[in-house]
């Protein structure tokens, strides 16, 4: 295997299977038509237009709007092709310095093909001159790759939360980790990626940042999410993303991110580079 494997994985997508999702004349999303089909049921909050499927004009707010879908999800649910909902909502926009058009359940997005945002975090360790990261494994009770590696804090980003306060947040729940700690993660990149599932589109935006963790300072986690921490080399880390299907799916892109940074890929020793490099920012472009 190869890390450009890793980045393909996140990028196989066949969008002539879809139909758009249009918000004030705004694509935002993709569905396919089974989906498509089932929200058309509902004309007063979806209908039919020469570019796809768009949320019904009389609807001209965003709170109007949530609320409406908010109204019909029982529905969409029963269907079987929407997932069951879980309260946390997600600001539905094309940028993330663009106007919110919609918010929406975490879990309906993929459903709907609209852009989440997340952020990850790269836990690093200097050791004996060396990078380290501190890596987790997944619980086996997730329903997202149970029993895989992830980073040492990350999450999908709530409509109510800025990102340092969402980082805040996940640093406790995932790490055990100080606000006064978390507060210094430093912005460092973004990643993006878009694939099929039967779920519908993961269409993720990641904020990478990077964390300096003092070398007296061991993560615990608090919610349950997480199984076990351990402290490992970079090269280690790189190893097992390039060789095996250890990590979750976009923890793998987040630290193949960071090793360029750091220069511990580079031109001269990843054939692959500007491919890797392309592909990390890959992401289906909405109709004009």
């Amino acid at each position: 295997m190869a890390y450009i494997d890793k980045i393909t994985r996140c990028n196989v997508r066949d969008l002539t299977k879809y139909t758009p999702l249009l918000v004030e004349g705004i694509h935002v999303g993709w569905l396919t038509n089974s989906r498509a089909e089932v929200i058309l049921g509902h004309p007063k909050v979806f209908i039919k237009t020469p570019l796809g499927v768009a949320m019904a004009p009389s609807l001209s707010t965003v709170d109007a709007r949530t609320k409406a879908l908010i109204k019909i999800t029982p529905q969409l649910e029963d269907s079987g092709l929407f997932h069951k909902s879980t309260g946390e909502m997600y600001a539905i926009r094309n940028l993330w310095g663009g106007p919110t058009l919609l918010r929406m359940d975490r879990m309906l997005v993929p459903a709907f093909g609209a852009r989440a945002y997340g952020v990850h975090v790269n836990g690093i360790v200097m050791k004996a001159g060396a990078t380290h990261l501190w890596i987790g494994m997944r619980s086996s009770d997730r329903i997202v790759e149970p029993d895989k590696l992830d980073n040492i804090v990350a999450g999908g980003q709530p409509a109510s939360l800025s990102i340092m306060d969402n980082i805040i947040k996940e640093a406790y729940e995932e790490a055990g980790l100080e606000e006064s700690l978390a507060r210094s993660a430093k912005s460092a990149s973004s990643i993006s990626y878009c694939f099929e599932t039967p779920n519908g589109l993961r269409n993720d935006t990641l904020f990478c940042y990077d964390l300096h963790v003092p070398s007296g300072v061991v993560p615990c986690n608090m919610d349950g999410e997480i199984s076990r921490f351990e402290l490992m080399p970079l090269h280690d880390v790189l190893a097992m993303v390039r060789d095996t299907d250890r990590f979750k799916f976009n923890v793998n892109l987040v630290i193949i991110d960071f090793a360029m940074r750091v220069g511990q890929l580079a031109p001269d020793n990843t054939p692959d580079y500007e491919q890797i490099a392309l592909g990390l920012r890959n992401h289906p472009q909405p109709i004009v």
